[in-house]
């Protein structure tokens, strides 16, 4: 019985664990309000060896913008080309 009680409870909190993580990819927009989605085309996804940052690039009304991230960590760094040539 007591084995039985310890699965169950262990079972739960596999279960819970699992599902209050959550993966910021699929995470809905949690920031600033947004008016409409002007450019919903996906990025072109460089990947950085193990232990570097990942870098995503697309153009956006004539501007490039790169963003840097490092798997699911909760930080980024974005940079933009201006009217870059390649953006037409």
């Amino acid at each position: 019985m007591k084995r039985s009680t310890a699965l169950a409870a262990g079972l739960a909190v596999g279960v819970l664990a699992l599902t209050g993580c959550d993966n910021k990819v699929s995470e809905p927009f949690k920031d600033a309000p947004r008016s409409h989605v002007n450019n919903n085309a996906p990025m072109d996804v460089v990947n950085g060896s193990d232990g570097f940052s990942n870098v995503g690039t697309k153009c956006d009304h004539g501007n490039r913008l790169y963003v840097a991230y490092h798997g699911d960590e909760k930080y980024a760094a974005v940079a933009v080309v201006p009217q870059d040539p390649t953006c037409r």
